[in-house]
């Protein structure tokens, strides 16, 4: 399912992870041994060994297949994946050469598929062929060099949520009783958790002409520093008339976990009986 890049590289231009050498290359099939697991070795952290079929694996007759295994699996986490670019290599003897193929893309080991390589690595003709220096003496020199692929991690995620209604929130205010500062109860929408906080004595010692009202984001006292979400809202005051903050939009942070909009004239204009009605319509937009 994939085609390897065959090349031929000097012994000086390559750095094995890894060689061996069978000696009597052709006792495997005097005592009918039709494969070899090689030692292990360490690369990019894991553990890997070579498997050699010398006669070909399974309807691969004529032909010498490699492979590579990676080696104590137990011991890896549930899911385990493994991205890697090798190459396996056959020493020429005489012309001090290695003889390269290699995946042309990056192959991914895991529990299902623990061993990847080439079924017609090189057939025995050219196996065998002295002017290709590669049995010499009956001996054979072949390796690996293996690279894992590190996955670059994601830094951030943007979740920009599919539109649905606003949420809303209704609070009864009653201004007879006057306190500094009223914090509604919280209430929760798309995962996070919300409140009202009014200052019902008006800003700047000015009873009742300007009220400020905010929207508070009761998780971001918990976001790292670089979570944030974006909400778009809407106040409305209800009472002997009505009015609106209109569309407010803010990115709320660990830093910022405030936001509001200030109403004018509420004892003129709105209270009936010393009352009025605040609601907010919430939309989450985005969440990062």
């Amino acid at each position: 399912d994939y085609l390897p890049i065959v090349s031929s590289l000097g012994v000086h231009s390559l750095e094995p992870h890894f060689l061996t050498k069978i000696q009597s290359f052709s006792l495997f099939s005097y005592y009918g041994i039709d494969r070899y697991e090689t030692k292990e070795f360490t690369s990019g952290d894991y553990k890997w060994r070579l498997i050699l079929y010398p006669y070909g694996k399974e309807k691969d007759n004529g032909h010498v297949s490699i492979y590579l295994a990676m080696a104590e699996t137990n011991s890896l986490p549930v899911g385990w994946e493994v991205n890697v670019i090798f190459t396996i290599f056959l020493y020429n003897q005489m012309l001090d050469k290695y003889h390269c193929v290699r995946v042309k893309r990056a192959r991914c080991f895991n529990k299902t598929k623990s061993e990847w390589g080439f079924s017609k690595y090189i057939s025995e003709k050219s196996l065998r062929q002295k002017s290709n220096g590669y049995l010499v003496d009956d001996n054979l020199v072949f390796g690996a060099n293996v690279f894992v692929v590190h996955k670059k991690p994601v830094d951030e995620i943007v979740a920009l949520l599919n539109p649905q209604s606003a949420y809303k929130h209704i609070w009864n205010l009653d201004f007879t009783m006057l306190e500094d500062v009223w914090t509604s109860e919280e209430f929760h929408t798309r995962g996070f958790n919300w409140k009202i906080r009014l200052y019902p004595k008006g800003a700047l010692g000015s009873k009742y002409s300007i009220v400020p009202v905010y929207l508070v984001c009761v998780s971001a006292d918990t976001f790292d520093i670089h979570r944030k979400v974006k909400v778009e809202f809407c106040m409305h005051l209800k009472g002997r008339s009505n009015a609106d903050s209109g569309q407010l939009s803010h990115w709320y942070t660990s830093s910022n976990t405030t936001w509001g909009f200030s109403f004018m004239n509420i004892a003129k204009d709105f209270l009936v009986d010393g009352r009025c009605t605040l609601g907010v319509d919430i939309c989450v937009q985005v969440i990062v």
